[in-house]
């Protein structure tokens, strides 16, 4: 029997010569001024003729724009294929929103700030692997920082630039699983902005807050660049990039390490499905779930629980704080009452660790488990 695999992502620093620096900087703008020009012809052929241009279409003119253009035809094709799949991507995410009635953002042209990568579809074709380097079509043999072994079959290779240098990403699949022991351990876990993460056996994890401790320092450095004049030494904006790229990595630092110890120590993971593009609306706590930043802990999570053979489940977070975990009843109380305290059955505890056990409940009830307190029953909250 086959074992299990999963699809992974390699990412490793590259160390371009100065020439192949420049070659790649050359592609990137190539490629936004082949997504623009695209973005543009859709625009102009549905107001003048009322016709949707289709990737595919716009992928088979690519042969006449190479042959007209020598710039472009030192270009890879998969990767001027691969702008054109970008414009598609987002146009079917516009139309996606509108469907679903959402606030829609139209696809809009791509500043130079805004184009920072480039990919190769297909491993072998365009980019390989030889001898320690990474083979790019039209630029050369690039070293690079092997940090770790590659694992898997590599599928596609990113090549982005970051505010420290150049990196690569390789896409693996068929990527073997490996389980971890059974630990016989599940929990619930409730993400909040005072403790980052709070179990259901009442452990809490404390996020440093990262964006705060570095805000005065950005604001700094963005002022900095804000007393530039236009078209002089960019030393200032790539100082404040690396400081926006220091909070970044710090934040992702600490996800890995907690979602490592919570999927070494538990089986099933359980936690809200948490719809943060709607929770950043209120103004007043848009800062600080930016900097906790739990859309990506939860990416996190999942793939690294996907590599140990473990699970991760998301359950409905409505009323998982009101309601009391000992006994059911619900218990109103505003976000500033960190406390619970049920005067049906007396439970007294932290506020989150109420809500990590009802998630953990509310979980191992909708997996068919053991008889729990019914979280669902929509009678004892008046639904």
């Amino acid at each position: 029997m086959d074992k299990p695999t999963v699809r992974k992502t390699y990412k490793y620093k590259l160390m371009p010569t100065p020439t192949q620096e420049r070659e790649l900087g050359r592609v990137l703008g190539l490629c936004r001024r082949l997504y623009n020009t695209a973005l543009e012809q859709r625009i102009t052929a549905w107001q003048r003729r009322r016709v949707s241009l289709s990737q595919y279409q716009q992928a088979a003119e690519l042969k006449d724009i190479r042959a007209a253009m020598p710039d472009f035809a030192a270009i890879h094709s998969h990767v001027l294929q691969d702008a054109l799949a970008r414009l598609e991507k987002t146009y079917q995410a516009f139309f996606r929103q509108v469907k679903a009635g959402e606030k829609a953002g139209f696809p809009r042209y791509q500043g130079r700030n805004r184009w920072h990568s480039s990919s190769y579809m297909e491993d072998g074709n365009g980019a390989r692997l030889d001898n320690g380097f990474l083979v790019l079509s039209k630029i050369g043999r690039v070293a690079a920082r092997w940090s770790r072994p590659i694992e898997g079959t590599p599928k596609t290779v990113t090549i982005s630039k970051e505010a420290d240098g150049w990196y690569a990403c390789l896409s693996c699949a068929d990527m073997p699983i490996q389980p971890l022991p059974p630990s016989g351990q599940v929990t619930g876990i409730d993400l909040g902005r005072e403790a980052f993460a709070a179990l259901s056996d009442g452990a809490r994890s404390f996020s440093p807050g990262w964006y705060r401790t570095a805000e005065r320092a950005l604001k700094t450095a963005q002022r900095r660049v804000s007393r530039r004049k236009k078209g002089s030494n960019r030393k200032a904006v790539a100082l404040l990039a690396r400081a926006h790229q220091q909070v970044r990595r710090q934040r992702q630092d600490f996800h890995h390490k907690v979602a490592r110890a919570l999927v070494e120590n538990n089986d099933t993971i359980y936690h809200e499905d948490l719809q943060t593009a709607n929770m950043v609306r209120n103004h007043h706590l848009a800062k600080s779930i930016a900097d906790v930043g739990w859309s990506a802990f939860l990416a996190i999570l999942s793939d690294k629980a996907a590599c140990a053979g473990r699970s991760v489940i998301a359950v409905p977070p409505a009323y998982t704080s009101q309601l009391c975990s000992g006994c059911g009843v619900v218990v109103t109380k505003g976000l500033s009452v960190r406390w619970h305290r049920c005067p049906a059955c007396g439970t007294s505890l932290h506020r989150a660790h109420n809500a990590a056990r009802n998630i953990e409940r509310l979980g191992q009830s909708r997996r068919g488990g053991a008889a729990v307190v019914a979280l669902e029953n929509r009678a004892s909250i008046g639904l």
